[in-house]
């Protein structure tokens, strides 16, 4: 840290992100990105975008909202595109907390809810999860503060009912309720359809995961409208022109598209319940993941072990430090080739540790 850097960020620690290896080729199972390529209709939208790069993209995202409120069947009021989900994330922070409005979320969840608070000075509580890894909605019943809850949750992928999630925003009036649903699509319960009733409520979203366009930087809220207006005024105030017109002309296309993409999570979901047999068999425990990925330990290898012998076989997984999830593993639902592939590699290391 330089001399000059503000005293406030002196014990920030920034989130970290998945490796993204440079030297080498790996099968990815890393970082939940889909291992679909996009549809032709947003390459060829890109391709054409890109023809006018001199001129700014439209701030209001306007063909974009469009057609997300038709998909999503909401009021295009209602809708605030974002450069990812992080940045809609970011705005509601910004917009709705402050010292007196702190912000409540898990203590094991997205990386990035902590950071947010800390670089915009914001109070924050972070709740246990259960001994399952499962969230207690009675714990954020009457909150004292806006809560933000990953539904399905990361990175255990474990889920809330509609029912659950109507209880936090009944007890919390007086609070935002931010629904972050960057996983949804894979076989969790979105909430969109709570946004009428409650003026409270934000529902994130991504199209990173499902959308396969984790390289565009492309998400989105969903929220009554005076929310919406509250979060543009932060927006045309730091970054009117937040999406570029080729990641504007993507999403546009990929919602076109839609019945592809939903397909393709459709694969994914039985992927994911294909590979959970088959790591089950193998002794593994895994947690219910309605996510892109699987939540898994072995009681006869570490997780840093697991690790480190894929990576040397040239497989990528997730592993966190943290001393209360450093037996698991996060891994990314791929192909099923590439699923086979780490089979293959994890009995080899379970029969080499046993």
């Amino acid at each position: 840290m330089s001399r000059f850097m503000s005293k406030r960020f002196a014990t920030l620690e920034s989130y970290v992100p998945g490796e993204q290896p440079k030297t080498m080729q790996y099968i990815k199972l890393n970082t939940n990105e889909s291992p679909f390529a996009p549809s032709n209709g947003v390459l060829e939208a890109v391709s054409e975008q890109g023809k006018l790069l001199q001129l700014y993209s439209d701030p209001d995202a306007t063909n974009l909202v469009k057609e997300a409120a038709r998909v999503f069947g909401v009021k295009e009021s209602q809708i605030l595109m974002t450069n990812g989900s992080d940045e809609i994330l970011n705005f509601a922070f910004m917009t709705f907390g402050d010292s007196e409005h702190p912000f409540v979320f898990p203590a094991l969840t997205y990386g990035f809810y902590p950071v947010f608070a800390k670089v915009n000075s914001i109070p924050y509580k972070e709740i246990p999860l259960k001994s399952d890894f499962s969230i207690d909605p009675a714990d954020y019943h009457n909150a004292g503060g806006n809560v933000v809850i990953a539904n399905p949750n990361a990175p255990t992928g474990l889920t809330l009912s509609l029912a659950e999630i109507e209880g936090i925003l009944k007890t919390n009036p007086n609070h935002v309720v931010v629904i972050d649903e960057a996983y949804v699509d894979f076989g969790g319960e979105t909430a969109i359809p709570l946004v009428e009733q409650y003026d409270n409520l934000i529902v994130t979203r991504t199209f990173s995961k499902s959308y396969s366009m984790a390289g565009a930087r492309l998400g989105f809220g969903i929220a009554n409208e005076s929310l919406i207006a509250d979060m543009n005024t932060i927006k045309f105030s730091t970054n009117p022109y937040n999406v570029n017109r080729m990641t504007m002309a993507a999403g546009t296309a990929a919602l076109q598209d839609n019945e592809y993409y939903m397909n393709n999570c459709r694969t994914i979901v039985e992927v994911r319940e294909w590979t959970k047999e088959q790591l089950a068999r193998l002794g593994f425990v895994m947690t219910d993941s309605k996510a892109n990925f699987i939540f898994a330990k072995h009681p006869k290898v570490s997780g840093e072990t697991l690790y480190q012998q894929l990576k040397e076989r040239g497989i990528l997984v997730r592993h966190f430090s943290r001393s209360d999830i450093a037996d698991y593993n996060r891994i990314t639902v791929g192909t099923k080739e590439q699923m086979e592939a780490l089979l293959l590699q994890t009995k080899a290391i379970l029969q080499e540790v046993n």
